[in-house]
C-alpha cells in the first residue's frame, strides 16, 4: 500500500488526527527523513533509582558486614564471574553479556544523574536546575538518536517508553527529553503505563512500597495507544478521504516550515494506521500467553517484550524505564525489596529478551544497556524514620553497567572497584564513553554532528566507545 502524503491543514479538514482514532499525546514530533542507515539497534533500559552494585552485579563477600549486605554470589557459567543469588536466569546466561564494574560520575544527586546518564555527559549545563526540564539542557540520548538517524518503516528513530520519568511528587526529571536540540528532536513517549506515585516496581504482581505504607493497587495493565482505525472506516476510504482532500486543498500549497513539521507527524500517523505491520508492534493483546509468561506478566516484561517487537519492526533505539518513580532508590527495606519485588522479575525479562534476540538472529545486531543514574553507597544504612529494614545512599563514585548483543563480547567483565564496593581501581569508564558505546551500536560514525535550535553544529561523540567490550 502506498501511504500518503497530506498537510496538516488536509488532516484538520477531515476532523483533526482525532478522527484517525489517535491522540496526539501517543504521536508527539515524529520525524520523516529519506536517507537509509543499516538496520543496528539499542535497547537502553534505564533503572530510574538507582541500582545496588553490591546487590547485583558486583557483591563484595568479604567485606565487614557494614559494608557485605545480605545477599551472596552465585557463579555464572563463565569461570571467574559471579553475581547475586537472584539472578540466576542471568548467570546461566553470561557467555552472552558483559558487565563494566567501573563507570563513575561526580554526582549523587537523582535529577542531576538523570541528566548525566540520559544525555552521557558527566558535567550539568549552566543554569541547570534540579527541579524541572530547561531548554538549555543537554540533549538526550534517545533525542540525539532521533535527530541524527532516519526512520525506517514509518517509525521513529527513537521511543521511550512505558512513560516518562516521574518523581512521586509529580516533579519530571530533566534530562530526557530534547534540550538544546529544541522540541523537534523530542523522542517520541510512548507512554503506556499510569502514574502512581505510591507504587513502585513491575505492577500488577510485583508492585511495592518502599515505605511499606499502606496503599490500593490500581493498574493492572498498560493503556496502549489507540493505533486502530476508526470503527467502520477501511483503509481504502481511508484513501478516497484524503483523495478528496487533496482534490479540494490543490491550491494551498505555501505552508510555514512549522506546518511542515507538523506535515511530517501526521504523515507518520497516516503511516501508523495504515501499515498493519507496525500496529502489531504496539500490541501485546495478539502476543501468545506462553510468551508472556517467559517475560513475566507484569510491567517489567510488558516493557522488554514491547521493545522487543519494536526493534523487529524497525526502531533503531527504545529507551525502556523499567520502573518509574525512582523504582531502585533503595534507602531501606532494600533486601526484602529486592529479593522480592524487583531482582525476579529483572532476571525472567532480561533473560527472555536475550533469548529471543539470539533465537531470532537478532542479537548481533541489537546492543542492550542496563544502567541507573548512579550506584549506592558502599555502607548499609538505616532511616529508622522512613524505613524498618536497611539500604544504600545514592552513590555516582561507581556503578555496574550490563550490556549484551551488538557484538559486545560475552562473559566480559570490564574494569574493577575497590574492596568495599565505592571507588574505580581499574579501566574507570565515564558516561561519555557509554554513550559513545551506544552511538557506536547504534552504527553511527565519530565525525557525527548536532545542530541546536539555533543551527549552531556540536559534537556528538564525547568519549570513546569501550574498546574491550567487543
Amino acid at each position: 500500500m502506498q501511504h500518503p502524503t497530506i498537510t496538516r491543514r488536509k488532516l484538520l479538514q477531515a476532523g483533526s488526527v482525532g478522527m484517525l482514532g489517535l491522540g496526539m499525546n501517543h504521536l508527539p514530533h515524529l520525524q520523516a527523513a529519506s536517507t537509509a542507515r543499516s538496520a543496528r539497534s539499542v535497547i537502553f533500559i534505564f533503572l530510574s533509582g538507582g541500582l545496588a552494585q553490591h546487590e547485583s552485579f558486583d557483591l563484595k563477600p568479604d567485606a565487614p558486614d557494614a559494608i557485605r549486605g545480605e545477599f551472596k554470589p552465585i557463579a555464572t557459567a563463565t569461570t571467574g564471574i559471579q553475581i547475586c543469588e537472584h539472578l540466576p536466569r542471568l548467570a546461566e546466561r553470561s557467555n552472552q553479556w558483559a558487565i563494566i564494574r567501573s563507570l563513575t560520575h561526580p554526582s549523587n544527586d537523582h535529577s542531576a544523574g538523570h541528566h548525566i546518564m540520559l544525555t552521557g555527559r558527566s558535567a550539568v549545563p549552566p543554569g541547570f536546575n534540579a527541579s524541572k526540564p530547561l531548554p538549555t539542557d543537554h540533549p538526550s540520548i534517545a533525542s540525539l538518536a532521533t535527530g541524527v538517524l532516519a526512520p525506517r518503516n514509518n517509525l521513529p528513530p527513537a521511543i521511550v517508553l512505558p512513560d516518562r520519568i516521574v518523581h512521586n511528587t509529580g516533579r519530571i526529571l530533566p534530562g530526557q527529553f530534547a534540550g538544546a536540540m529544541g522540541n523537534r528532536y523530542e523522542p517520541w513517549f510512548l507512554e503506556s503505563s499510569a502514574f502512581e506515585p505510591k507504587a513502585y516496581g513491575a505492577y500488577p504482581e510485583y508492585e511495592f512500597d518502599h515505605q511499606e505504607r499502606v496503599y490500593t493497587p490500581k493498574r493492572r495493565s498498560f493503556t496502549l495507544p489507540n493505533l486502530s482505525l476508526p470503527e467502520g472506516l477501511a483503509p481504502a476510504q481511508l484513501m478516497d478521504r484524503l483523495g478528496l482532500l487533496e482534490r479540494l486543498d490543490r491550491q494551498r500549497e505555501n505552508l510555514n516550515q512549522t506546518a511542515d513539521t507538523f506535515d511530517r507527524h501526521h504523515q507518520a500517523a497516516v503511516s501508523l494506521l495504515t501499515s498493519g505491520r507496525v500496529r502489531r508492534a504496539f500490541d501485546l493483546d495478539q502476543v501468545d500467553s506462553r510468551t508472556k509468561e517467559r517475560y513475566g506478566d507484569n510491567a517489567f516484561g510488558w516493557s522488554l517484550l514491547m521493545a522487543r517487537q519494536l526493534v523487529e519492526a524497525g526502531v533503531s533505539l527504545v529507551q525502556v524505564n523499567l520502573g518509574n518513580n525512582e523504582t531502585w532508590d533503595t534507602h531501606g527495606n532494600a533486601f526484602p525489596h529486592l529479593r522480592e519485588k524487583l531482582l525476579p522479575p529483572l532476571d525472567r525479562c532480561l533473560s527472555a529478551l536475550l533469548d529471543d534476540l539470539r533465537d531470532s538472529g537478532m542479537l548481533d545486531r541489537t546492543m542492550i544497556v542496563m544502567a541507573g543514574e548512579f550506584g549506592r553507597t558502599p555502607r548499609l544504612s538505616t532511616l529508622t524514620q522512613h524505613y524498618k529494614g536497611p539500604g544504600r545512599d545514592h552513590w555516582g563514585g561507581v556503578q555496574s553497567v550490563w550490556l549484551a548483543g551488538g557484538g559486545i563480547k560475552g562473559g566480559n567483565v570490564i574494569g574493577a572497584s575497590d574492596r568495599n564496593g565505592g571507588y574505580p581501581t581499574r579501566e574507570p569508564q565515564t558516561p561519555e564513553n557509554l554513550a559513545a558505546t551506544i552511538f557506536h551500536g547504534l552504527g553511527i560514525a565519530p565525525t557525527t554532528n548536532w545542530h541546536d535550535a539555533e543551527g549552531r553544529p556540536h559534537a556528538l561523540y564525547h568519549g570513546e566507545p569501550i574498546a574491550k567490550l567487543f
